[in-house]
């Protein structure tokens, strides 16, 4: 008996351990006008600190670090160890750009560079930043999303100098107040930009268009903000050279199909433990982000049909094995439906009243556009939260869906992303940055291009050696048959 009731003690404790964890949801005063790339949220789940450790905003703080300097706006400093170790893991991870600190610190390429970025601030990001910082420019950042930060990483570039202000949970109007603080500081003008979806380089263009005098470029790694440069582009409002890193090859192969087929999966069980045997998937989009879902899938045993405009992707589809179906087809039947084509209004509210009891509804395309989740803002739905990122959604009937991350990015919300992966594409940057940065006036108009493939490359081959791979090299007789040069670039720059 005494063993029994020492086990009851033991159970009643654990349970109250359970309660004590925290329940109420921080801040979340986000109004539904932002910028759609900057409300999907990213790698929170590897983050220690949720946004309801302290209801004080980190506006109201005053921080320094340990060197008496104040210039950042983050949630705690004192988390800056925490973070170091994170940051320390994850060069681990990112050999090219380890790589590419040791070659260029002692020509210092970007000595005099002014860098201003908006980007996730991640242990990943960090790496990039201290790679920047290495090889010679001064850096002043904020979050291109409001729920994308890690506080602790934030706190550890903060601990290291950089002015950085962001922190996990901003509100809309926090978004703005930081990003205006990255560039608006006396004496201090930026000569780059690095931005991520574009809520940067419209700020500027919207409130202190008198910079881009100085300004040599900008660089930009998503789908959205390059979409929104080639729009100012055609308007012949684009006053400085951008690059495009998304459509560069190693972006778009590597961090859309490889990373996705890892961290589609991740997403989903981190949130709904769903067993994908024998599952029924719908996935809207067959590019890379889709390419890679789908091997994931159907790998793991899953039953997948796949939704497409355009009939070249329709095809590549179904020789890999897949149903291409209209989605109104399949509605009825399918458990998870993932949207991943960077439209909009893809899943409206008919589908979503046609979907079965428990079915999954996610996005892994950038904006949060893909799933009319205004639509179910009604009277008649019950929101329920379920845990942080899943909400239950349940009708009049009793009939629920599974929404996670509000319609938002999956990956970046539930899960983490491959570090690996990401090393490919802040290695791109990077070098895109020394690039437009040390280009001869006039190289470059204008415009938005391209990095030039033998870059591509380059960033490629600092990825090699982790993998102890070995290149083969042509011999002069090969490559006059070929008519390359021994040393790149390998293919002509309309090759796919």
């Amino acid at each position: 008996v005494q063993g029994a009731n020492k086990k009851q003690i033991q159970f009643a404790d654990q349970k109250q351990e359970f309660n004590k964890r925290p329940t109420k949801i921080g801040r979340r005063s986000l109004s539904r006008s932002i910028s759609q790339s900057s409300t999907d949220s990213y790698g929170s789940a590897a983050s220690y600190t949720d946004s309801s450790d302290d209801e004080t905003s980190p506006r109201d703080k005053q921080q320094k670090n340990s060197k008496g300097n104040g210039d950042f706006c983050i949630k705690n400093i004192k988390q800056a160890d925490f973070g170091r170790r994170e940051i320390e893991i994850a060069e681990q991870e990112m050999p090219a750009l380890m790589a590419l600190r040791k070659r260029a610190q002692g020509e210092k390429p970007l000595a005099g560079a002014k860098v201003v970025g908006c980007t996730h601030i991640t242990a990943q990001t960090a790496v990039l930043m201290e790679t920047l910082s290495a090889l010679g420019a001064q850096c002043r950042w904020a979050a291109c999303n409001i729920y994308s930060t890690q506080n602790e990483v934030a706190a550890a570039l903060a601990e290291g100098g950089f002015s950085v202000f962001a922190w996990k949970g901003e509100s809309e109007d926090d978004f703005w107040w930081c990003i205006d603080r990255c560039v608006n500081l006396e004496g201090w003008q930026p000569n780059m930009i690095l931005d991520d979806g574009g809520d940067l380089t419209h700020w500027i263009y919207k409130k202190y268009p008198n910079m881009f005098k100085k300004i040599k470029g900008i660089v930009e790694e998503s789908v959205t903000g390059v979409h929104r440069l080639y729009q100012l582009s055609k308007a012949g409002k684009l006053c400085v050279p951008a690059m495009n890193v998304n459509d560069s090859v190693t972006k778009q192969k590597f961090d859309n199909l490889y990373c996705c087929r890892e961290s589609i999966l991740d997403g989903l069980k981190r949130t709904t433990d769903v067993m994908f045997g024998g599952k029924q998937v719908v996935v809207c989009g067959y590019g890379e982000v889709g390419k890679g879902c789908c091997a994931a899938l159907k790998a793991m045993g899953s039953i997948v049909y796949v939704t497409e405009i355009d009939p070249i992707c329709a095809l590549q589809a179904c020789m890999d094995g897949f149903r291409l179906v209209k989605l109104n087809e399949v509605i009825r039947q399918v458990d998870i439906v993932i949207t991943c084509t960077g439209n909009k209004n893809v899943v409206v509210r008919e589908y979503l009243d046609r979907m079965k009891n428990g079915c999954i509804v996610c996005n892994m395309g950038h904006s949060n556009t893909e799933i009319d989740v205004a639509s179910l803002r009604t009277p008649e739905l019950t929101w329920e939260r379920v845990r942080s990122q899943v909400d239950h959604v349940i009708w009049p009937d009793g009939k629920r869906i599974v929404l996670l991350a509000e319609g938002r990015l999956l990956n970046l919300s539930c899960s983490t992303v491959p570090t690996f992966v990401l090393s490919i594409t802040a290695t791109t940057q990077a070098l895109a940055l020394i690039e437009l940065y040390n280009a001869p006036e006039g190289r470059y108009k204008q415009d938005v291009y391209l990095l030039p493939k033998k870059m591509d490359e380059y960033v490629a081959s600092l990825h090699l050696p982790t993998f102890d791979a070995h290149l083969t090299e042509l011999s002069d007789e090969q490559a006059k048959y070929l008519g390359l040069n021994k040393n790149g670039p390998f293919k002509p720059n309309y090759y796919r």
